[in-house]
């Protein structure tokens, strides 16, 4: 057990979040997240598997509208655990800490309901053209139809939770995201979706190299 070092990384992450301006709210929500979890990593090695598995655990417990504060203080609390210098440093220059949460979240579904709406909802031209540029690379991949079909059908179930996000930039992205991993109640499913979402948010994004980042992580990690 390593209940100092845990209690370490904690006072070093709510600290740094404090200097970068967060509010009172947002350091008792991290605080409380990180309380929970750390009891799960006091027994591990300073790993990246280590962690995620811790992760997972504790997220089986976490009500569906806790998982976005939940897993953003994971991700940002990650590298201090494991004492990465170097990323904390680079995740401080490039802002990667979201003292600053947006109100919005997608609205209330099912993936049942998510699911069947497929059979019938419409997409417009910015929702069009990522998924038709996705669905190319997996096929410029030799992927197997069945293999298209599903990963697009979770692609678009993102473009619906994404509706009336308020900018179109990685925070909304991230938040549809979080607020949707929930609903899959089967985790080799949910580790899917991941791996689908980081996929397809290159394209959502219009980025030129999209296309050389299909089929090369299948972990379906939170922590990225």
């Amino acid at each position: 057990m390593h209940p100092t070092r845990e209690k370490e990384s904690v006072e070093a992450y709510l600290k740094l979040l404090q200097t970068k301006g967060a509010d009172h709210d947002v350091l008792q929500i991290r605080t409380s997240f990180l309380e929970k979890l750390s009891p799960h990593l006091a027994s591990r090695e300073l790993d990246g598997n280590e962690y995620r598995e811790a992760l997972e655990t504790l997220m089986e417990t976490v009500p569906a509208d806790d998982w976005h504060a939940g897993l953003t203080a994971a991700r940002e609390f990650y590298p201090f655990w494991v004492r990465d210098i170097k990323a904390i440093a680079a995740f401080n220059l490039h802002s990667g800490f979201d003292i600053h949460p947006i109100e919005w979240k997608p609205l209330q579904a099912s993936l049942k309901s998510l699911s069947d709406s497929l059979e019938t909802e419409k997409f417009d031209t910015s929702e069009t053209w990522p998924l038709k540029a996705y669905s190319q690379a997996l096929r410029h991949e030799c992927a197997e139809q069945a293999l298209v079909d599903t990963r697009v059908k979770l692609a678009k179930i993102v473009l619906i939770r994404l509706r009336g996000a308020p900018l179109k930039n990685n925070k909304s992205f991230c938040t549809a995201v979080d607020f949707t991993l929930p609903l899959f109640n089967i985790k080799q499913n949910r580790r899917l979706f991941l791996v689908v979402v980081r996929e397809f948010y290159h394209f959502w994004t219009g980025n030129p190299e999209a296309s050389s980042m299909v089929l090369k992580d299948g972990s379906g990690n939170m922590l990225q």
